[in-house]
């Protein structure tokens, strides 16, 4: 049987009667943009490919598929694929892959791995794509770390990846009208950001950090949060420290101008005083109450 994604038709209820996948690969690179993968090729094994950050696009089956942060692609044995150099492109993609073989769904030929929507590529949102960053994270990490067993880990790892992207595609959410799931998710990633930045104003934050522990890209947290607030998320970091400085000097606080620094979480008082004559159109100092 021969089965191409434009052609699937998902069933609502699937049988999975093989979940036990050989596990073969995993690479993590940077796309340039000006360069295009040496050969229009398929794979005798499956391969799953999710986009980190960037854009860009592929040539699958003789049709050409835009990609972007937070699509699955899904190579299935025989498919043939080239990603395509985009020189236009602001960021070029980065992408994830996985390589495996032997899995079995009912009414499909085995290592088939059936896609909804549009053909080839699923576009992740909500939950989903928030559990494939952390997936694909731990899977990274994972394979660094060189430890006992980390073959049965990363295989442990593979299968969750299946089956949440399996059960998203039986289980369609119901969308009632006006109401945008991924949107709700945005707003709450944001909240959660700011939320942070309140609590650990005076510690040092890096957005780096902060992608890591929510297990999503820094360029999709800037993204979304800039789109929430229309602020970035260090300018707003930077605004928070600024009030909580202006707060503790007409307050009284009798401590110096490098204490306070240090209490909102500078280190470089002259840096600190330049941000918040910026800000407020006054020195630090000549703030105090007379």
């Amino acid at each position: 049987m021969e089965i191409k994604g434009s052609e699937t038709c998902f069933p609502k209820d699937i049988n999975i009667e093989e979940m036990d996948p050989t596990f073969l690969f995993t690479w993590k690179g940077t796309r340039r943009k000006d360069k295009e993968e040496d050969s229009y090729h398929s794979h005798d094994f499956l391969e799953m490919a999710f986009i980190l950050s960037g854009v860009g696009k592929y040539r699958i089956e003789e049709s050409i598929y835009s990609v972007s942060e937070g699509d699955l692609i899904i190579f299935n044995p025989g498919v043939r694929h080239q990603a395509l150099c985009c020189p236009d492109v602001e960021l070029p993609t980065t992408e994830f892959f996985v390589g495996f073989s032997d899995i079995r769904i009912s009414g499909y030929p085995a290592n088939f791995l059936p896609v909804s929507g549009e053909a080839y590529v699923l576009h992740t949102t909500g939950d989903l794509r928030q559990r494939l960053f952390k997936i694909c994270s731990s899977m990274e990490a994972e394979k660094a770390a060189c430890r006992q067993g980390r073959y049965f880990m990363l295989k442990a790892y593979l299968i969750q990846m299946l089956l949440f992207v399996l059960r998203e595609q039986c289980e369609p959410l119901e969308k009632k009208s006006g109401y945008a799931f991924e949107s709700a998710n945005k707003k709450y990633v944001v909240e959660q950001i700011v939320n942070y930045f309140e609590d650990h104003y005076n510690e040092k934050i890096s957005l780096d950090q902060i992608a890591e522990n929510m297990y999503l890209s820094p360029f999709y947290i800037s993204r979304i949060f800039k789109s929430e607030t229309g602020d970035t998320p260090i300018r707003h970091l930077i605004n928070i420290r600024l009030e909580k400085a202006k707060e503790l000097l007409e307050g009284g606080y009798e401590g110096s101008i490098q204490e306070i620094a240090a209490l909102v979480g500078y280190d470089d008082a002259y840096h600190f005083s330049k941000l918040f004559k910026k800000r407020y159109g006054i020195s630090p100092s000549r703030t105090r109450p007379s």
